[in-house]
């Protein structure tokens, strides 16, 4: 009698254990249901960070995680960083976008970058995390042998990176960000030019006769993509229809940045 209630009452706490644990696991299912992405690309398609992540972070989050402001935030223009912080980078971009993560999301609401991240941005953030935020191989780059060629690739590029910030219109953002559409600061010294994208810039600027002063980070890209994206910006938005190549990006490395200031010091550039 006492031997079976003893099994029964064993019994009895044994099921509701399993429950519990039934409950808790039907629990966990349904949160992660809430914040994951309805479909996922498949594995052969898993996004990388050197295809298709930095393209992303260059053009909607290297304002605040860049190089120089590393000391403060995650430098995610570094892939060793970016993987470090993945967990939390697909938190920030997507589980508070969507109100199931307490942080602000990411980027900032309001902000010209949160504005311009699309859904399918964030997707292959998601995606990049989900399939073990894999670094990849960086594309080749683009081989303009024209141009009209060196103009459609370097488009493609303002449009991915540069736009967030001084709009599809090239028109900038009053206060803000310098517009390069009729820019007498661009168009006035191509050399400059080349070395603020090479280097990046602080401090404040003359444009049109407006100051700015916010800071441009230096970007990871490679001699091809600066000359296609200057070019394109030479050629478009009512500027001077200049053309960058190469070969004057590669010696312009090797040259000192300019002085920071209301408009730095024109410097000798043996390609033009």
């Amino acid at each position: 009698m006492h031997t079976s209630i003893f099994h029964n009452s064993k019994r009895s706490r044994l099921i509701r254990a399993c429950l519990v644990v039934g409950l808790g696991c039907l629990s966990s299912t349904w949160a992660l249901a809430q914040t994951a992405p309805a479909t996922t690309e498949p594995a052969s398609q898993a996004p990388t960070y050197l295809r298709d992540i930095l393209p992303i972070i260059m053009g909607k989050c290297s304002r605040c995680h860049n190089e120089e402001q590393a000391r403060f935030v995650y430098n995610w223009l570094d892939y060793q960083s970016a993987f470090a912080d993945r967990w939390e980078i697909r938190r920030r971009v997507w589980d508070s976008w969507k109100g199931t993560y307490f942080k602000e999301a990411m980027p900032i609401a309001n902000s010209p970058e949160s504005f311009a991240l699309t859904d399918e941005e964030r997707l292959t953030i998601w995606n990049w995390v989900a399939g073990g935020a894999v670094r990849g191989v960086a594309p080749p780059p683009g081989a303009a042998k024209s141009k009209a060629e060196r103009i459609e690739l370097g488009r493609r590029l303002f449009t991915s990176i540069c736009a967030a910030c001084h709009q599809p219109t090239g028109q900038g953002l009053p206060n803000v960000f310098p517009p390069l559409a009729g820019s007498d600061f661009l168009n006035a010294d191509k050399t400059r030019a080349i070395k603020i994208v090479i280097n990046g810039r602080q401090g404040e600027l003359i444009v049109n006769g407006r100051k700015f002063n916010n800071s441009m980070p230096k970007f990871p890209l490679g001699d091809d993509d600066i000359a296609n994206a200057l070019t394109f910006v030479y050629n478009s938005f009512g500027n001077a229809g200049l053309e960058v190549n190469p070969e004057e990006v590669k010696f312009l490395r090797t040259q000192p940045p300019d002085p920071e200031g209301p408009a730095g010091i024109p410097q000798k550039n043996p390609y033009e």
